[in-house]
């Protein structure tokens, strides 16, 4: 049998391709992918060839934000039927390593991840028709629940895990910077910890009517209020946590004035070298954390959203065929217009 791939073979060059599809083997399930969302590091990839030392040196199928419905299960596979959908985990770890044996499974020295180019040969990714996966990837979801809602399973354990950085949210002041899928998804889990407070700031009202969905009690449009977070930062600041979701030095340094004396910033957004205002972090004692991925969130994620928990569905914004998966990676580069766009596979 064979399945249609998106692989992308260098900057700007993404085809669709071939590959053959073998029957699932011992603890195997073959999946009919439904949807997968296009995240950052697609588009890195795609409009870049990379980010940062990470090239793409060989043809790789993109892709780790994906689900699907059963199609097949091979010998000892229990808990998975055909037709069931899933959300496919695309974090393998190693479980032996010492981080690994220490519980923390995200900082695997062996991890496998789809569709990253950081190993050579690269892991290759989830967007294909057919894929078969270990089971133990699979998480089922149950109720009325679409495969695009599905594939935000990915996006929303890694705010889930940037939400265990930060602590009990209960009755907190929360600021979430950047309102891409990450900062719409900070704004839904830091409501759903019980923060009674979440401003939101972007420089797009596209993302920023995502995030109000998604519970955002304030949303600030800083490219038409470049001074609006200015009271937050009166008499040594205001909220209890930041989720800085941009990666931007402006807005990294916003984060930290409009924190009060030993709150908490968890640096979700990731980007290369970024100057930093040390004279406030330290004045202010505030307590500075990053946050890289997930390991059990991912099955809290796919059970969130089988339950109503979260909806995810105010930042899915396009769904697009995969014979027009240029047209799709386009419609995600462009953030006045996009905030999570899927591809629909047959």
């Amino acid at each position: 049998m064979e399945t249609r791939v998106c692989c992308l073979h260098g900057k700007n060059d993404i085809r669709i391709e071939t590959r053959d599809v073998t029957d699932p083997g011992v603890g195997e399930v073959l999946i009919s992918v439904g949807a997968g969302g296009i995240c950052g590091s697609d588009l890195h990839y795609y409009q870049d060839g990379g980010f940062g030392p990470i090239r793409v040196r060989e043809p790789i199928i993109l892709g780790h934000e994906a689900a699907g419905y059963v199609r097949a299960v091979g010998p000892g596979v229990e808990g998975l039927t055909q037709g069931d959908l899933v959300a496919i985990s695309p974090s393998r770890p190693c479980r032996t390593c010492k981080f690994c044996l220490q519980g923390l499974q995200q900082h695997c020295l062996d991890m496998k991840f789809s569709g990253s180019a950081m190993r050579m040969p690269h892991e290759q990714g989830l967007f294909r028709d057919q894929i078969v996966v270990p089971a133990g990837q699979c998480h089922r979801l149950t109720g009325d629940v679409s495969a695009q809602e599905a594939a935000c399973s990915e996006p929303l354990s890694v705010c889930l895990h940037a939400r265990n950085m930060a602590g009990s949210l209960d009755g907190k002041r929360v600021l979430v910077t950047g309102s891409g899928p990450i900062g719409a998804l900070c704004v839904a889990v830091a409501r759903n910890g019980g923060a009674a407070e979440v401003v939101v700031t972007d420089l797009h009202d596209v993302p920023l009517s995502a995030a109000a969905a998604m519970g955002a009690t304030r949303t600030i449009n800083m490219a038409q209020d470049p001074d609006a977070l200015t009271g937050y930062a009166a008499d040594k600041g205001y909220f209890d946590v930041a989720f800085e979701c941009s990666a931007a030095a402006p807005a990294i340094r916003n984060a930290i004035e409009a924190l009060r004396p030993q709150g908490t910033l968890v640096q979700v957004g990731v980007a290369g070298d970024t100057s930093l205002p040390l004279n406030l972090l330290v004045s202010k004692e505030i307590t500075f954390k990053g946050t890289h991925r997930f390991h059990a969130e991912f099955a809290q994620a796919a059970h969130m959203i089988s339950n109503g928990d979260i909806d995810v569905t105010p930042m899915i914004t396009q769904s697009i065929s995969l014979d027009r998966a240029v047209e799709a990676f386009e419609a995600a580069g462009d953030r006045a217009k996009a905030v999570k766009v899927h591809l629909v596979f047959d």
